[in-house]
């Protein structure tokens, strides 16, 4: 079984300790390739990730490059510059993590807002597509999606915590869904619910590590050698085999971010 894991932080300091190690593990469990997302607090996130991404090791890696909704509001034109500078660096290939947060509110509104439209404008420029942070703002980003017509480009809402009605309206944009260990949660019913309905072409998977670990090591600090655990649930929804899921979402990943097939 060889896994993508999509969406993952692991050049962040919660890994420093015992990098290589985690890179190790992810190997040994099936994962073949990985996007490391640089969309953070500051400009020095997206540095941190495009140099990961251009260091050899066991897995292949990619990065993205962004700033987070959370800190959007703090920008300056100089981090706009430099983002533009980035975002043409070898083994780049997506912009993002951008989008709205609602739910902490950690920037305005309206500049979250601005933020987004502005990010979809930097993909167009830089030929990349947009990988979304979506959180209880879902009508909100959708109509900024459907200004920019992100969905030209590539567009992923991940770590994708909506109702199914959310999970079919950005399918019906021509947008993918990305699942993390959230919807292996007890309480996560609504969550599997959209993911059976998803499309299979429009599924992918993430750990969006070390945040969320899915059951059962939900708690622990997450890591890419967990995807699998999402993988199997994901494939028991659907009724397929993990090997077949696992394929699938690879493929899918591969096709976002514009690499060929896994």
């Amino acid at each position: 079984m060889e896994l993508f894991d999509s969406h993952a932080h692991v050049d962040s300091s919660e890994f420093d300790a015992d990098r290589a190690e985690v890179l190790a593990r992810a190997h040994a469990a099936g994962v073949r390739r990985l996007v490391c997302i640089g969309s953070g607090r500051d400009i020095a996130t997206a540095e941190r990730a495009v140099a990961f991404a251009a260091t050899p090791g066991p897995l292949e890696v990619w990065a993205t490059v962004g700033i987070h909704p959370h800190d959007v509001g703090h920008m300056t034109e100089a981090d706009w510059t430099r983002l533009g500078e980035l975002a043409r660096a070898p083994r780049v290939v997506a912009i993002g993590e951008t989008g709205l947060d609602y739910h902490y509110d950690h920037s305005p509104r309206d500049a979250q807002r601005a933020a987004f439209a502005r990010f979809i404008e930097l993909a167009r420029d830089a030929e990349q597509p947009v990988v979304c942070h979506v959180r209880d703002a879902h009508q909100d980003a959708r109509a900024i999606l459907a200004a920019g017509r992100a969905a030209e480009l590539g567009c992923v809402i991940h770590c994708f915590t909506g109702t199914p009605a959310d999970a079919d309206a950005y399918v019906a944009m021509g947008i993918d869904i990305s699942f993390s260990g959230i919807v292996t949660f007890k309480t996560a019913g609504d969550l599997r619910e959209a993911a059976r309905r998803v499309p299979l072409d429009r599924l992918l998977v993430e750990t969006d590590c070390p945040y969320l670990a899915p059951l059962p090591l939900r708690g622990k600090r997450n890591e890419p050698a967990y995807i699998q655990h999402t993988v199997e649930l994901l494939a028991g929804l659907r009724g397929m085999s993990a090997q077949e899921l696992a394929q699938v979402t690879a493929d899918n990943a591969a096709r976002f971010y514009r690499l060929g097939k896994a």
